[in-house]
């Protein structure tokens, strides 16, 4: 399953795995939305294959639950509280420019 994470994790400059009913899943996509990034986001408990996953991204980020679980340029960069933490400290957009997710 670690394979299938990593193949999803790049397939856009920003991926976000998320559960459907998870209220910060719904904000940090939000954030992403309303910064103008069109991001991936994977609903796990959508995918027939999300409960393994969402196993390797629990691993990963040593917690649970392991979403939403954000990745920047192929790089996991963390949950909710890392991605607003870059946000306010003013680093994310230019985490997003450098991995091609804005262009300002």
């Amino acid at each position: 399953m670690a394979d299938r994470v990593a193949k999803l994790s790049t397939e856009k400059a920003v991926v976000i795995f998320t559960r459907s009913e998870c209220p910060m899943c719904h904000t940090v996509s939000s954030l992403f939305s309303e910064l103008g990034v069109c991001a991936a986001v994977h609903e796990l408990d959508k995918d027939p294959r999300g409960r393994d996953m969402e196993r390797e991204l629990a691993r990963r980020l040593n917690r649970s639950p392991p979403v939403p679980a954000v990745f920047i340029g192929g790089k996991l960069v963390g949950s909710t509280d890392r991605v607003m933490s870059l946000h306010l400290a003013g680093k994310l957009v230019p985490m997003l420019m450098g991995a091609g997710a804005l262009w300002l």
